[in-house]
C-alpha cells in the first residue's frame, strides 16, 4: 500500500529535516521552502496533509506569504488539511489562519508527538472528503443524484436499487422517518426502464381520508359536492411511468381493500364512475411503521402487503452510518453556504465531535435543518458546536470556552480508543498505529482516563 503524501513548508532547514525524519517512516514526504515552489508541490503531487511555517521568504517574520500559500493552496484543492507552525507568541496569525481555511495550528517549538497524531486526524479527515467527492462523481448521472453513503449499510443499500430497478415489480421501502424513502424511490424510478415516464407522489398520511380515494383514482363530475367536474388521480397521471405512495402504512381498511383490487388487474374506476380504466404503473411504497407488527395486529391487509412487498428495502437509522453523517454534513453545508452566499469552508473539530455524538432521531431530515440553520447563523471560517445547537455541546465563542482545545481533546480520545480496538487494548501496537511513542500514548491514557483493558 503506498504512503500518504505530506507536504513540508517551512524555510528553516533545520527545523524542516527534524519533521521531514519525524514522518519519512509513514508518509511519503515532499519539501517546498517558499510559496511558489509549494504550489508547484500541490499542483504535480497533491498531497492530502501540508505543514505550513507561516513566516515564508520575501516576509519571514511576518505572516503575508503564509496566509497567501494557504488561500491558493485550498483553492487548488479543496479536501487539502492545512497545519500552520508559528512562532509561540503569535496567536493572533494562528488565529487569522484558521479564518483563511487552515485545518489547525502549532506554535513553536514543536511537540512531535502531538504533531503527529494531529497529522494523523488531518488525513484521516481529508481521507473521507475525498472519497465523498469521488463517490458524488460516481452517483452523478449514476440515477442515484442526492443519495449520500460510503458506510456499508448504504452500499448494500445501493446494490439492492440497482438490481431491483430494472425488475418491474412493486417494491416496499421501510424506514425511520427522515431516512431518505423518498430518494430511494426515485432512483429506483430512474434506474428503470420508466424512467422516461411520469414520478408521481402522494403521502397517504398528509390528506385526510375523505379525500384519499379521490386524490388517487380520480372522480367523475357530480360524484359528490363539489365535484364540478371529472379529474384524473395520482395513478392515471403515473400511466408508464412509476407512483410513489409514501406512509403507505396510514391507509384506511376500505382504501386498503380497493388498493389491493387495482394490484391485482391494474384496472381502476374513478370515483362516481363505472368505466375501468387501465394503467400501466410501477408502485413504490413506503412506510416507517413497523409494517409487520401493522399486519399481526390487524391494522394492514396482509395479502395487501404481500402484494406491495414483492421486494422490500430497508434504510438504515442515521446513528448507524458511521462516518456517512460527515459527509452527508459537507454535502448539505455546500448546498446553504452557496444559497445563502457565505464563504464558509467548512466544520470546526466541535462542531465533528458533536455531529458524532448526537443520536438524529430525526435522520438525513434533522440534519438537514441542522446545517441549514448552522450555514446562517455561522460567523465565522467553519461551522461551530454552537452553530449547529444540539445541545449539550460548548460554545467556541462563549466566554470561559475552552473551544478548540476541548475538540481536539476529544477528537484524539475517539482516535485513541479506535486504535486500542483495533488492536485489542495492546498499547504499544496503538503507539504504532497512531505514529507516537509508546511513552506519549501512555500519558495521554492518562491524561485521558482510558483503561485500554476495559475496550
Amino acid at each position: 500500500m503506498s504512503k500518504p503524501t505530506l507536504l513540508i513548508v517551512e524555510d528553516d532547514e533545520g527545523v524542516a529535516t527534524q519533521m521531514r525524519w519525524a514522518f519519512i517512516d509513514d508518509y511519503e514526504v515532499l519539501q517546498a521552502d517558499n510559496r511558489a515552489a509549494a504550489l508547484d508541490v500541490m499542483r504535480s503531487a497533491s498531497p492530502s496533509v501540508v505543514m505550513l511555517d507561516l513566516g515564508l521568504p520575501p516576509d519571514p517574520s511576518g505572516s503575508s506569504e503564509g496566509l497567501r500559500a494557504i488561500r491558493e493552496m485550498i483553492e487548488a484543492d479543496p479536501a487539502v488539511k492545512i497545519l500552520t507552525i508559528t512562532g509561540r507568541a503569535e496567536k493572533a496569525n494562528a488565529l487569522k489562519a484558521i479564518e483563511y481555511g487552515a485545518f489547525d495550528f502549532f506554535s513553536k517549538p514543536l511537540d512531535l508527538d502531538e504533531v503527529k497524531i494531529t497529522v494523523k486526524r488531518a488525513l484521516h479527515v481529508s481521507m473521507l472528503e475525498r472519497e465523498n467527492m469521488e463517490l458524488r462523481r460516481e452517483l452523478d448521472g449514476s440515477g442515484l443524484e442526492g443519495m449520500v453513503g460510503m458506510s456499508p449499510a448504504m452500499q448494500d443499500v445501493f446494490g439492492h436499487i440497482r438490481k431491483v430497478a430494472t425488475v418491474d415489480i412493486s417494491v416496499l421501502i421501510l424506514g425511520e422517518s427522515g431516512t431518505g424513502k423518498e430518494l430511494a424511490a426515485r432512483a429506483i424510478h430512474n434506474l428503470s426502464n420508466r424512467r422516461n415516464g411520469p414520478f408521481c407522489v402522494i403521502n397517504c398520511g398528509a390528506i385526510p381520508e375523505n379525500l384519499l380515494e379521490s386524490e388517487l383514482f380520480g372522480h367523475e363530475k357530480g360524484a359528490f359536492t363539489g365535484a364540478s367536474s371529472r379529474r384524473r388521480g395520482r395513478i392515471e397521471y403515473a400511466h408508464r411511468g412509476t407512483l410513489f405512495l409514501d406512509e403507505v402504512g396510514e391507509l384506511p381498511p376500505p382504501l386498503q381493500v380497493k388498493l389491493l383490487r387495482f394490484l391485482q388487474d391494474f384496472n381502476i374506476e374513478r370515483v362516481g364512475g363505472r368505466e375501468s380504466i387501465a394503467v400501466d404503473v410501477r408502485i413504490v411504497a413506503a412506510t416507517n411503521r413497523d409494517i409487520e407488527a401493522e399486519v399481526a395486529a390487524g391494522n394492514f391487509r396482509d395479502d395487501l402487503y404481500f402484494r406491495l412487498g414483492v421486494v422490500t428495502l430497508k434504510l438504515p437509522p442515521l446513528r448507524e452510518r458511521g462516518e456517512d453523517i460527515y459527509l452527508l454534513a459537507l454535502s448539505f453545508l455546500k448546498k446553504y453556504a452557496s444559497a445563502f452566499n457565505k464563504g464558509i469552508r467548512g466544520l470546526s473539530d466541535s462542531a465533528i465531535a458533536a455531529l458524532r455524538s448526537y443520536e438524529w432521531p430525526g435522520n438525513i431530515r434533522e440534519l438537514e435543518n441542522r446545517m441549514k440553520r448552522a450555514a446562517a447563523m455561522c460567523r465565522g471560517p467553519k461551522i461551530t458546536a454552537s452553530d449547529l445547537a444540539l445541545g449539550g455541546t460548548a460554545d467556541e465563542t462563549a466566554p470561559g470556552s475552552v473551544g478548540l482545545l476541548a475538540a481536539r481533546e476529544e477528537l484524539d480520545r475517539r482516535l485513541i480508543q479506535e486504535s486500542l480496538l483495533r488492536h485489542k487494548g495492546v498499547v504499544s501496537r496503538a503507539a504504532a498505529d497512531l505514529g507516537i511513542s509508546r511513552q506519549y500514548l501512555s500519558d495521554l491514557l492518562n491524561k485521558y482516563n482510558i483503561n485500554p483493558r476495559a475496550l
